[in-house]
């Protein structure tokens, strides 16, 4: 390693990684509520956006951080809260609001168990749904599913990108484990990833519509303060943003969220896959357990089962034509989740039918040990 490099070298929990992707991108402001397992995001945030001149501040509740977020957005921040199962459940309408006013931000969930208070210091991944389906009304939902303290910190900048280029919210799903595990990384120089920056309008103030259609489907988004008079509303709106019971607006409005993502998910969409070349089962697994998953199939492999791994980095949009593709060849597939079956609805609903699915579930708050994967790879074969 060279001394560069062992320099920029740290030891890292999940959620330190968060804080330090989170600053790479560029975040000047984050509003939270302390939470476990997720308040090391807001320790870490509360001792150094305020070197950096950026804004820490400790709301009320989650239902006041999220606005708050949605607050700074709109003056020009790039900005991101963090919480945890109980907290995402009560940001819910006002993410809502942010999808609907196509407002940039980042929010960090790291899962616990459920349902209500359930297990705070407990791993779980129940809230996949949620990050998907949460609010009412229609929208398309960016989730993003690191597995590693490195992929916290690759996965946080990245959350930020897509926000800034697509004008909507994006949740990076993490858990109890992956928050508080520490692992070794390299911290990448300034410039070594990218960084985007949402598109401002170069058009006289008077020309300027907030949520102009555009060929992309992103409007331009002028911040408050420059210079720009327009109008913001969670009601169903016209490109200049005021409410609207016009048949074709309302169905332009939501046809531009659903668009703006469909029409360029190969820009959001990526997954991750070991040993699928000749694979005849496949292992489908998110975040802690792609870990577990990995090992499994390394095992199935040395006693001499053809066996691969998929796992998507991507949650939502999902990556139904990727998956397809990497299934053709593929006889039975074991989806491996820390709740009682939510992607696995996801896998049936897109698998070639030649293809069995079987589920592997865990929600006792433990994790998944690789043996117990292979055990059920061997069950099944």
């Amino acid at each position: 390693m060279t001394n560069n490099k062992q320099n920029r070298a740290r030891l890292l929990q999940g959620n330190e990684a968060c804080v330090q992707g989170a600053l790479y991108a560029g975040l000047n402001f984050f509003a939270g509520y302390p939470i476990t397992p997720s308040t090391e995001i807001a320790e870490g945030l509360s001792r150094e956006l305020p070197k950096i001149g950026g804004k820490f501040i400790q709301m009320e509740d989650e239902i006041g951080s999220i606005a708050a977020v949605i607050g700074a957005s709109n003056a020009g921040s790039k900005a991101m809260t963090a919480t945890s199962g109980p907290g995402f459940s009560l940001m819910q309408e006002n993410i809502g609001y942010a999808y609907m006013t196509e407002t940039p931000c980042v929010i960090v969930d790291v899962q616990r168990g459920g349902p209500s208070t359930g297990l705070p210091t407990k791993i779980s991944q129940s809230d996949i749904m949620q990050a998907r389906w949460g609010t009412h009304g229609d929208y398309t939902a960016i989730t993003l599913a690191p597995s590693s303290v490195k992929e916290c910190f690759e996965q946080t900048v990245r959350a930020f990108n897509l926000s800034e280029r697509f004008r909507t919210p994006v949740t990076v799903l993490t858990d109890e484990v992956l928050g508080h595990m520490r692992e070794m990384m390299i911290i990448p120089e300034p410039g070594e990833l990218e960084v985007r920056h949402r598109i401002k309008p170069d058009v006289p103030a008077d020309w300027y519509k907030h949520f102009e259609l555009t060929a992309n489907f992103v409007s331009p988004m002028a911040a408050f303060g420059e210079g720009y008079r327009y109008n913001v509303s969670g009601l169903t709106h016209d490109q200049a943003g005021f409410p609207t019971n016009v048949a074709a607006e309302i169905k332009e409005k939501l046809d531009k969220l659903k668009l703006k993502i469909e029409r360029f998910s190969d820009e959001i969409v990526n997954l991750r896959t070991e040993m699928m070349d000749d694979a005849k089962i496949a292992v489908i697994s998110c975040g802690t357990v792609a870990r577990a998953a990995i090992q499994a199939v390394k095992i199935a492999r040395e006693n001499r089962l053809k066996v691969g791994a998929i796992q998507p980095l991507t949650l939502w949009p999902f990556p139904d034509a990727q998956i397809r593709e990497l299934l053709a060849n593929v006889r039975k597939v074991v989806v491996a989740e820390l709740n009682m079956g939510q992607v696995v609805h996801e896998i049936r609903r897109i698998v070639p039918d030649h293809t069995e699915v079987y589920f592997l579930g865990r929600y006792d708050g433990e994790v998944m040990p690789p043996q117990q994967i292979f055990e059920k790879i061997k069950e099944v074969k």
